[in-house]
């Protein structure tokens, strides 16, 4: 890990195959639609992140690959491992403290409202706090952030579920907790059905 900087930056991602990506918005308007939806976040998402000051890593479903969106000159570039997304998200924050990094932090791929600003502010945040957490619309978080590893938050959760942040926020009771502004991520056709951003791939 060639480190810059004390604070990174994890972005997950679902690697864009026809057929895999965004699989419940797909059950509403096709997989091939739905693989254009995920392009499109892919690509907002770098946008948002490919300026921040603080490193950057993506972190691959299934494979790294080398030309793709994501330069290599800005995000380092791993895989993802680990029996399930809790575990490949303990996996990766234990990598990167045990890289040097002081605070870390987590988004997904599927936030077309998330902005630079609120990653910023995130960072700020764990100056006074243990954790950062960004609440999504469904139950589950958009955002994770914090400055030694909180195994437990990664255990015996199910995952996709609507109990996610609540289960986890109870998990963090010893800790101080900093929530951020609610989000939606883009998991099913309600998410996205009334947004302005998305109506042409709606249009057909």
């Amino acid at each position: 890990m060639n480190q810059k900087n004390k604070n990174l930056l994890l972005i997950f991602t679902r690697n864009p195959e026809l057929g895999k990506a965004k699989t419940r918005l797909a059950k509403s308007v096709g997989d091939e639609t739905a693989l254009e939806i995920y392009k499109f976040l892919l690509n907002k998402t770098k946008e948002i992140t490919q300026n921040l000051t603080c490193d950057k890593a993506v972190y691959y479903s299934v494979k790294i690959r080398d030309n793709d969106i994501w330069s290599s000159s800005i995000y380092q570039k791993h895989q993802q491992f680990g029996e399930d997304l809790g575990f490949r998200m303990q996996n990766a924050f234990k990598n990167s403290f045990e890289a040097g990094y002081q605070k870390v932090m987590i988004v997904g791929s599927d936030l077309y409202d998330l902005t630079p600003t609120i990653i910023e502010d995130a960072f700020s945040k764990l100056n006074t706090n243990d954790v950062v957490l960004g609440p999504a619309e469904d139950g589950g978080y958009y955002l994770l952030g914090m400055k030694t590893l909180q195994p437990n938050i990664f255990e015996n959760k199910t995952w996709g579920t609507s109990t996610v942040r609540a289960e986890t926020l109870i998990d963090l009771e010893k800790v101080n907790v900093h929530l951020l502004q609610e989000l939606n991520d883009v998991d099913v056709i309600e998410d996205i059905e009334n947004h302005p951003a998305f109506q042409k791939f709606l249009k057909n």
